[in-house]
Order: structure tokens, then C-alpha cells, then sequence
């Protein structure tokens, strides 16, 4: 994910919500910087659930901002954290538990 798309998931969830735009920018790096590091060292498999409501918990603990706002917040960005498991899911579908021939994307390849 770019710094361009970072900035517009900060700048919409900003909109969306009634939190100073810092406040949602660190809950946002901290969940999307999460999800990315866990999807692609892990060697355990999550589901997108679990692994969703991991992140959730680890932008609670680093940010130290109520478990309220940090939902709201990654509730409002769940477009972006969708997109960056979706993007994990096609370069390292066996982080995220899927067998490499559950991605039906033609010329994706597995990083």
C-alpha cells in the first residue's frame, strides 16, 4: 500500500469520524503496518476474521487508545484493510491459510 493510499484512508476515515486526523493516522499505520508484518512473517495460517481482530488488538495495545475508537476507526478503513489482505492473500496465500490454487487471479503469482 502507498503513502498516497494511506493518506486517503486517513483522510476519509478523518471525515467519516469525529477524531483529530493523528489520532486516526496512528490507529491506521499501527493496523495496516500490523497486518502487513504479520501476513507476510508469520508461518501460522489465520483466518480473516481472527487475524482482523488480531490487529485490532495490537493497534489498541500500541496506540493506547480505547478498544471504541480503535474499532470505529479500522471499521471505517475496512476498505483498505481489505485491500492489504486481499494483496498478502495473492503473493502469500499460504500465510493466510489458503492453498496457493484457492487464488483465481490469472498471472499472480506467490511471492
Amino acid at each position: 500500500m502507498t503513502d498516497q493510499e494511506l493518506n486517503r484512508a486517513v483522510q476519509y476515515v478523518t471525515a467519516s469520524t469525529s477524531y483529530a486526523r493523528e489520532i486516526v493516522s496512528d490507529i491506521i499505520h499501527t493496523g495496516l503496518g500490523e497486518l502487513s508484518a504479520v501476513a507476510s512473517q508469520s508461518t501460522r495460517q489465520f483466518e480473516r476474521a481472527t487475524l482482523l481482530e488480531y490487529v485490532t488488538q495490537w493497534a489498541i495495545k500500541r496506540t493506547g487508545q480505547p478498544e471504541p475508537l480503535v474499532r470505529e476507526v479500522l471499521g471505517c478503513a475496512s476498505r483498505w484493510l481489505d485491500e492489504v489482505y486481499e494483496e498478502v492473500a495473492n503473493r502469500q496465500p499460504e500465510a493466510l491459510g489458503l492453498a496457493s490454487n484457492d487464488n483465481d487471479d490469472e498471472g499472480t503469482e506467490a511471492v
